[in-house]
């Protein structure tokens, strides 16, 4: 799933302020940028007396690169369900120890159920998170689907996600298949169909897009839906809808690298994130759904009921959970390489 800038630069002065000095532990978590709550890292690093090294990263396969390229010293990691197996198979993840983990009783059982990895072995659930629309209500007069990046009448008002499972998924939405398909007839398709996007939309990028729809520079923007419902709580000519046709979810992950310089800290932030009163607040600060159901009790009525954070049942009997694609992982990537260079 799922993300800038600004927070490290939060966490950085606030840091600062609280003096934090050399004898100090340091947990290093590795995550989507804008992912937690700044008052939830401060109240962490004051609870357990440490601090806290925010680093970002913007896609599964840049997390994946980042560690099979000999990356060391994260003790917390944020990847997305369907790259876990490819982490476990690498041998990158620590084996939980579920008795460190006291909050594990909170998890939502019908979310877990989902999961590759239900028993959570290597990774426990942090966050939900649906691919959508984020538009400019002032400029398409409802909700649009899928083939709105097929409009030229918004030619470079537009953009898509720089993320090959994220549009091929949509695309093959769109055209009433499986979000995972592997079959190349299939895929030609959706091939076709995103080319027909991509002589419309202005870039494909996984940051930008929020300042650019906040700012009107752009009028549609494929996105996540907590980094859209962020830019809506400020600027209310925006609006977010999930397609008709149904999308791809993804549930981002709290795992453990094998070589942690400090597995203590590390399971006491895992912990620390699943406890209710965390949960909840976590959950009311960046919009996307922390599968606590004793959490959900303690989030605000207009939380409880906003279509993004918890999806329409009808629209999610539609949308499927991101897969790993095993050894058919190459067609993907031939594909959006071609795609990328308008071939």
């Amino acid at each position: 799933m799922k993300k800038s800038v600004g927070i490290l630069c939060c966490l950085i002065v606030a840091l600062g302020l609280c003096g934090c000095g050399k004898g100090k532990a340091t947990l290093h978590l590795y995550s989507w940028a804008d992912y937690f709550s700044p008052d939830i890292i401060r109240q962490f690093e004051k609870e357990f007396k440490c601090r806290v090294v925010y680093d970002t990263f913007d896609s599964n396969e840049a997390l994946l690169a980042k560690l099979q390229a000999g990356a060391t010293g994260y003790d917390v990691i944020i990847p997305s369900h369907y790259i876990i197996a490819s982490l476990v198979k690498e041998n990158m993840l620590l084996e939980l120890d579920k008795s460190r983990l006291s909050t594990l009783k909170h998890l939502d059982p019908d979310v877990v159920a989902m999961l590759p990895d239900p028993d959570c072995k290597h990774a426990i659930p942090y966050m939900m998170s649906y691919t959508g629309i984020g538009y400019n209500n002032t400029k398409l007069d409802s909700p649009p689907d899928w083939n709105v990046f097929a409009r030229s009448d918004l030619k470079g008002r537009m953009t898509l996600l720089d993320d090959m499972r994220e549009v091929i998924g949509s695309a093959l939405c769109a055209l009433g298949l499986d979000a995972n398909s592997t079959d190349d007839e299939e895929l030609a398709k959706a091939r076709e169909l995103i080319m027909t996007w991509r002589a419309n939309v202005a870039k494909f990028e996984n940051e930008q897009y929020k300042n650019g729809i906040a700012s009107n520079e752009f009028y549609v923007v494929m996105g996540y839906s907590g980094d859209l419902m962020q830019v809506i709580d400020e600027n209310p000519h925006v609006s977010f809808t999930i397609p008709k046709e149904g999308c791809l979810l993804s549930c981002d992950m709290l795992a453990i690298p094998r070589n942690t310089p400090n597995s203590d800290l590390a399971y006491a932030f895992l912990d620390f994130i699943h406890r209710p009163d965390i949960a909840a607040a976590n959950t009311e600060h960046v919009f996307f759904c922390c599968p606590n159901k004793e959490a959900y009790a303690l989030l605000s009525e207009d939380v409880r009921n906003n279509p993004a954070v918890f999806i329409d049942p009808e629209i999610f009997a539609k949308s499927k959970f991101t897969l790993d694609l095993g050894d058919n992982l190459g067609k993907y990537t031939r594909l959006w390489d071609e795609i990328k260079a308008g071939k």
